[in-house]
């Protein structure tokens, strides 16, 4: 574990230097003081360092270790004296298994509160910054059989302009309408406050009732959140308010939201990583070749970052939609388990 703190270290830092060399010119364009980048942002940055760099730390860790010993010898003589490789696996996988349920803690729980604070520095400084991703013509289901047309939706001011609420009725006949010019969101009443509004009622035998108000108050089942959405809000919101998220806009059939899906789910596959670099860095690294540790470890990146590279290259069918956001998140996680079977299998026992 020594290993692994002191790579997780070394990634820090390295993550942080290259991210400050990369983005230092819209730090200071845009005014973000040294102190606020320093005491502020970079430490709510680290926690998602970690979470990315864990399962490579881990790996170089496991192989640096297992080929010194074999390099060593060591372990072509347990193995000699009866010792097979599976039982030397045994540590590894603890190791693993208490890692990879750490970081699911870590990943769902801790990492979310910190970026929050992160993309809110991003949105304020840096010009490559998440955008909403919806602003004219939202569409909403409130609930089965109620819609919220707005045309516009300020985001920082939570004003949504040209707003239309439609409720029907079992039999799909529009049963009431209110159109409003302006919606405002009241914090200290929770609820949406409709300016310069028209009501109008239809009774399915009877005359159209219309009712002019300047002020209507009134509860729906969609939040500001719901409105302004951004392409990396499931990265600031715990395993169970990202649950809660997503499932309302699926309700409220929201579009292209496969990026938000796609991140629901690498919530819990991505922890993952860490014990299947373990089983894969075992086998790997059990092998005394010529070179010494330095093939090792060229080996052991090389492995790794093909392991990160694709499930990178794979989000984006997700995102489109072309594989499910669920087999995109699992998909690379379970090529490379086989990988890992397969080594294990062939590894001289």
């Amino acid at each position: 574990m020594a290993g692994y703190l002191l790579l997780t270290i070394s990634l820090i830092v390295f993550f942080v230097v290259l991210h400050y060399v990369e983005y230092i010119d819209d730090f200071m364009d845009r005014g973000a003081t040294m102190q606020d980048v320093f005491t502020i942002y970079y430490p709510s940055y680290v926690p998602e360092i970690v979470r990315l760099t864990s399962p490579l730390a881990i790996f170089l860790a496991v192989v640096y270790l297992t080929g010194k010993l074999a390099q060593e010898l060591q372990i072509m003589a347990l193995q000699t004296s009866g010792v097979s490789l599976y039982r030397l696996l045994i540590p590894y996988f603890f190791v693993g298994v208490l890692l990879t349920g750490g970081m699911f803690w870590f990943n769902g729980w801790i990492v979310p509160t910190t970026n929050l604070t992160v993309l809110e520095f991003d949105q304020k400084y840096l010009k490559d910054a998440p955008q909403q991703m919806e602003v004219n013509d939202i569409h909403r289901q409130i609930r089965p059989g109620s819609l919220v047309t707005v045309g516009y939706y300020e985001s920082r001011s939570d004003v949504a302009h040209r707003v239309s609420l439609q409720q029907f009725t079992a039999g799909r006949h529009l049963a009431m309408r209110i159109d409003a010019q302006r919606m405002v969101w009241v914090d200290s009443l929770g609820a949406w406050r409709m300016e310069e509004a028209t009501l109008r009622s239809f009774a399915p035998d009877g005359p159209e009732i219309r009712r002019e108000m300047a002020r209507l108050d009134t509860v729906l089942n969609v939040f500001p959140r719901d409105f302004k959405r951004t392409e990396r809000d499931v990265e600031s919101m715990t395993i169970p308010a990202a649950a809660e998220y997503v499932e309302s806009l699926q309700r409220s059939g929201a579009g292209g939201i496969g990026r938000s899906l796609v991140g629901y789910y690498v919530k819990f596959a991505y922890p993952f990583a860490n014990l299947i670099l373990v089983l894969i860095g075992v086998p790997l690294a059990a092998v005394r070749r010529r070179g010494g540790q330095a093939v090792q470890i060229g080996l052991g990146l090389l492995t790794a970052f093909v392991y990160l590279a694709v499930m990178k290259l794979t989000e984006p069918f997700g995102y489109s939609g072309e594989l499910h956001p669920a087999l995109t998140a699992w998909l690379p996680h379970v090529a490379f388990t086989l990988v890992a079977l397969f080594l294990l299998f062939r590894a001289r026992k």
